[in-house]
């Protein structure tokens, strides 16, 4: 979904692309307010601080207009559309979350079947094992399917860890 919310992003941006925006620049409206602060910058994805999200936008979405770098939205404008998207992923991750759904490791590892969800945890069953997770390691992969945000091998070199 930040893919596609950075590409809507550079349609409403302007024609001038950007190379690269510093950690610590200020970006401005086109209301010539700041929108927020680069945050990260890893020369294809741009991370603004807007103060309430943590928007990740394409470099093309910039412009640089007399030494500041600029985006053709406002910061309210950003906000409501980043939030309408967070609140879509949040509630497609809420549906997804119910006893009897598959997850997958980062790494395409099937892991278990959800039995249990808590208020902060997830209990999977895999045969006669059972794996409690926290639920901010779950996540929906680019098709929908639900997965947890680690590889296998790393889950399970916990799980050995912790049993001692």
């Amino acid at each position: 979904m930040r893919i596609a919310f950075a590409a809507a992003a550079a349609a409403i941006a302007f024609s001038t692309p950007a190379m690269a925006q510093d950690v610590g620049t200020d970006i401005v409206g086109n209301d010539e307010a700041v929108i927020g602060t680069v945050e990260q910058n890893d020369g294809t994805t741009v991370v603004v601080n807007t103060g309430t999200y943590q928007v990740p936008l394409g470099t093309d979405a910039f412009a640089e207009t007399d030494g500041v770098w600029t985006l053709n939205t406002t910061k309210a404008e950003l906000e409501t559309a980043y939030g309408a998207i967070m609140a879509e992923q949040e509630a497609a991750l809420a549906a997804a979350l119910v006893p009897g759904t598959a997850v997958a490791t980062v790494d395409a590892q099937a892991l278990g079947v959800i039995e249990e969800v808590g208020e902060d945890a997830v209990l999977l069953a895999d045969g006669e094992e059972r794996i409690a997770l926290p639920l901010n390691l779950f996540a929906l992969d680019a098709e929908g399917a639900l997965i947890v945000l680690a590889n296998h091998a790393d889950i399970m070199a916990a799980l050995e860890a912790q049993a001692g």
